[in-house]
């Protein structure tokens, strides 16, 4: 049985190479901290911010449940070190703060492949192929391994993944960890963001009907709800839907149906639709 699962964001570094606190950085009218607490909470029971012994006072943090660091100037490997401690029995969801282009999906294939009898599970960057820590489930099992690490003078959680027993995954998404370290990498991705949504207007919320099927319908506690959404397509209504329910299969395990019929993930929604998500053993 898996262990359950809490949320650690990371956010108690100094942002040198930005020379501003990264966690408060404005995207789309939500700072850095509230968007990732906004993708991390559907997912898991409780969630943390991670922070340093002296951000305990600053009012971007405090207005949430923070984790201190329990041995000061590890970096990230602190943060998930304390959280293994703070709860021994629970698998930890470890976000960075400062990644702008995660998404919904990228969650939902992290936890969709989750190997708990393993120390941890991660993806390997699009870039250079080793272990991207910063958004991974740790496992209870990886605390007295992350203790022995430190405890030999090692602090690089990426190392600490490529030679221990982790699962690791490709991304389906190439960008969604692209992390942000300096003004001019916030200004690029400010200008993406911007430009992603000038050229995809958010449609006028219209009632629809949704069905669920199997475990699906065991996830959502419902096999049939009618919803407001400002959704376009199948697929942007199933990530919504991901997000409230903590819905774990992935859209490439399902098919979706439209008013009866099959269609695929990039069919156009309109109001009054019928729209049923059926995993594989799902009956017709």
């Amino acid at each position: 049985m898996s262990a359950p699962l809490k949320g650690l964001l990371l956010a108690g570094g100094h942002s040198r190479r930005m020379q501003r606190d990264k966690a408060t950085i404005d995207y789309a009218g939500r700072t850095a901290l509230e968007r990732s607490l906004a993708l991390l909470h559907p997912l898991v029971g409780e969630a943390f911010v991670s922070i340093r012994a002296d951000q305990a006072g600053d009012p971007s943090r405090a207005a949430h449940a923070c984790l201190p660091d329990l041995v000061p100037d590890l970096g990230p490997i602190g943060g998930i070190h304390a959280a293994l401690h703070s709860d021994p029995s629970a698998a930890w969801l470890v976000l960075a703060v400062d990644l702008p282009f995660l998404d919904v999906a990228t969650l939902q294939q992290l936890l969709a492949n989750r190997a708990p009898q393993r120390l941890a599970t991660a993806f390997v960057s699009s870039f250079d192929g080793k272990p991207e820590p910063l958004c991974a489930i740790f496992e209870p099992a990886a605390r007295a391994p992350i203790d022995a690490w430190i405890a030999a003078g090692q602090r690089c959680p990426r190392a600490f993944l490529a030679r221990h027993d982790a699962q690791l995954l490709e991304l389906a998404n190439p960008r969604a960890l692209d992390n942000i370290n300096t003004g001019e990498e916030y200004a690029a991705a400010q200008a993406q963001l911007a430009g992603a949504s000038a050229a995809e207007p958010a449609a006028a919320p219209r009632a629809l009907t949704v069905q669920y099927f199997a475990l699906l319908r065991e996830q959502a506690g419902r096999s049939q709800e009618t919803i407001e959404t400002r959704a376009a397509t199948a697929r942007e209504l199933y990530d919504e839907l991901c997000a409230l329910h903590r819905l774990t299969l992935l859209p490439a395990q399902l098919r979706v149906a439209v008013n009866e019929e099959f269609s695929d993930w990039s069919r156009a929604l309109a109001a009054g639709d019928r729209v049923a998500f059926l995993p594989p053993v799902a009956g017709g």
